[in-house]
């Protein structure tokens, strides 16, 4: 949601994606670079993404479902564009029509897009998505050769064109994991077994972000990060390999004042004031969110120092202890709950407190929130 003047807002900083795409595309090497825009690009904004992505060298775009990719073609972004991740009763004909590249993980999924081929009159671009061991979405084992032998009917019938095979890995943030390499093997045998039906494909893809950064053997023909574009780190332990975060979450502080010695703050006076000092209300909450498991926990950048928030985070809104108040915080200044400028809290700090992932904190604003674009050939 775009919006000026907000009480609380993400600021999406194109220049942080372009320079991500950058540092991705040297770690690719000769591979082509898919961005994926899935999730209104990891809550970015999917189309903001795709153009900056694109302009710093990103040769195709990677979403789930059709609705996004046709979001992005009718915002005029013309670059090849993949989805994974559809029912049997999605808009296969739309897709085809737009020259949405299709991955299909079972027989009636491909039933389906030939439908959709057959009603627009024109051909499909097919990509096969097969299980090599994340045994999520995929095109199983047992069922592959039935989904190869269909293929190779409807690419001579020139239903679909083949365009691509991949898969998806289920260990990638831990490099070095025998998994990864149990996949590699599989994957490499998946395409051998294609080819043995006479089909070609063009392209052959299985690298996330993680395995963009650390392991490049598998990068093949095509990698396609997510987590990174988006400058937050996939593996933590191993550090942010200069990717910088494109997400800031800040809010404007609406009051400032006392409070004496002894007296609590917020429901249930989970906290009470140690000593005379000075809060202040920041016009974010679990609404927007800010976990209410997050209160009394977290920090936030605020008069050019960190600060603890106090008490509970309630639906829209949370206090922040700033003691005598040196830097002489004031109504209208802004507190950063998490961003990449130097000294404020990071997406990571939250994903750890929370016991989750920084994809998941990127995902978290929402509602009220607005968002704002900085850099970029705007």
């Amino acid at each position: 949601m775009a919006g000026v003047n907000a009480q609380v807002e993400t600021v999406i900083d194109l220049d942080a994606i372009a320079h991500n795409v950058r540092v991705l595309r040297k770690h690719a090497g000769d591979a082509a670079l898919m961005v994926v825009v899935k999730a209104d690009g990891y809550n970015h904004g999917a189309v903001e993404v795709a153009r900056a992505a694109l302009a710093a060298g990103a040769c195709e775009l990677g979403v789930t479902t059709i609705p996004e990719a046709l979001e992005l073609r009718a915002a005029g972004i013309d670059a090849p564009i993949l989805c994974w991740l559809n029912t049997l009763d999605a808009d296969y004909r739309a897709a085809v029509e737009a020259d949405i590249e299709v991955g299909v993980s079972s027989l009636a999924q491909l039933r389906a897009l030939e439908a959709g081929a057959r009603a627009a009159g024109r051909t499909a671009i097919l990509t096969l998505k097969v299980d090599t061991g994340l045994n999520r979405n995929g095109i199983a084992a047992a069922e592959y050769p039935a989904v190869l032998a269909a293929v190779r009917e409807l690419a001579d019938a020139g239903v679909v064109r083949l365009r691509a095979i991949f898969s998806h890995l289920s260990h990638a943030d831990e490099p070095d994991h025998p998994a990864t390499d149990r996949q590699r093997g599989r994957f490499l045998d998946a395409i051998a077994e294609a080819k043995e039906h006479g089909l070609e494909p063009e392209l052959v893809h299985i690298a996330n972000s993680a395995a963009t950064l650390t392991r490049p053997d598998l990068h093949f023909d095509l990698v396609r990060p997510g987590i990174a574009v988006y400058g937050l780190t996939p593996i933590p332990e191993l550090g942010d390999f200069g990717l910088r975060p494109a997400m800031t979450l800040q809010a404007e502080v609406v009051l400032v004042k006392r409070v004496a010695a002894g007296e609590g703050v917020s429901y249930g006076h989970r906290w009470t004031a140690p000593r005379d000092t000075t809060v202040a209300l920041v016009p974010a909450g679990y609404a927007d969110g800010v976990f209410r498991s997050l209160s009394g926990r977290f920090d936030v950048w605020l008069g050019g120092a960190r600060h603890r928030s106090v008490g509970r985070v309630c639906m829209d809104q949370f206090v922040v202890d700033l003691g005598d108040n040196p830097a002489g915080v004031q109504v209208g200044d802004t507190a950063v709950l998490f961003g990449g400028a130097e000294g404020v809290p990071r997406a990571q700090e939250w994903a750890e407190l929370l016991d989750t992932i920084n994809y998941e904190i990127a995902c978290l604003p929402h509602g009220r929130v607005a968002r704002r674009y900085t850099g970029g050939a705007r």
